[in-house]
């Protein structure tokens, strides 16, 4: 009896790990639209937001992400860090990034870094750059640019990774001038250290929507503020402006998901009234 329960315990466990797996494969495609305001006529920006690729750990192949994006024309590309922790994986970034770069978005590809990149250390965390670089990404490493649409400026702002102490709200706000402000970061806690920096948009992942969920994500309540208050995905509001955090397309430890979902996420936002000089 029992080497009988044991066998039976395994193939239990087995078979939950196996769903576990399975769930790493579902990608899901979310669609959010940020209403403008009722009399606002200015055009919306179109932006692909994809975080957390983790690429020692997908179930999404370079070719399957093709298929999921060749009928969505977007303006901008935001991507917000976690591509991969290991220097042997960065070539297996470059076909994800071609196919990001055949969208040809209009106003181009944008990127910052995460707490799992900067695991890379010296010259492994440079190539890491230069590889985004080459193929069209701004990384932008509290740094801030800006592009214009009919008029508007848009300004693309990137705050460095705050779990890893490297964000510096003030200096990516240096250059920044009036017009809509699209944040990227990894680290969505950034936003409760953000008053008098004002942002029409953010965008953030880093929590993975718990990934495994019992039923919720307890282990994240070390991961700051946010977390502790069950805040790990999805769109939410933090004095009256909308910021996004993405579940991600990888997984972090076992290739597992329970209760969350890999994630490609398209956002309609407003652009806001403010003219260029």
């Amino acid at each position: 009896m029992t080497v009988f329960i044991i066998m039976l315990m395994i193939v239990i466990i087995g078979y939950f790990l196996y769903k576990a797996y399975k769930n790493t494969t579902d990608i899901q495609i979310n669609k959010i639209q940020i209403e403008p305001e009722p009399a606002d006529q200015n055009p919306a920006l179109s932006i692909l937001h994809l975080s957390d690729l983790h690429l020692e750990n997908i179930s999404l192949t370079p070719s399957q992400l093709a298929d999921k994006l060749k009928y969505e024309p977007v303006d901008m590309i935001a991507l917000t860090g976690d591509f991969l922790d290991r220097k042997r994986t960065i070539p297996k970034l470059l076909p994800y990034l071609r196919v990001l770069h055949d969208m040809k978005p209009a106003y181009g590809i944008y990127a910052v870094l995460g707490n799992h990149d900067y695991v890379l250390k010296g010259q492994d965390l440079s190539d890491l750059i230069t590889t985004l670089k080459q193929h069209d990404v701004h990384v932008l490493q509290n740094e801030s640019e800006s592009f214009s649409i009919n008029g508007h400026v848009i300004n693309v702002i990137g705050i460095d990774d705050d779990s890893t102490n490297r964000s510096n709200i003030p200096l990516a706000y240096k250059d920044v001038n009036q017009g809509t402000n699209v944040v990227l970061t990894h680290d969505p806690n950034i936003v409760l250290d953000m008053q008098g920096y004002t942002f029409d948009y953010l965008m953030a992942g880093h929590f993975h929507g718990g990934q495994i969920c019992y039923p919720k994500a307890y282990h994240l309540a070390k991961m700051g503020k946010l977390a502790r208050q069950n805040m790990i995905k999805g769109l939410h509001m933090h004095n009256k402006a909308p910021f996004y955090i993405s579940e991600g397309l990888g997984q972090t430890g076992l290739n597992i998901r329970i209760g969350s979902r890999p994630e490609i996420t398209f956002h309609q936002i407003p652009i806001n009234s403010s003219k260029s000089a």
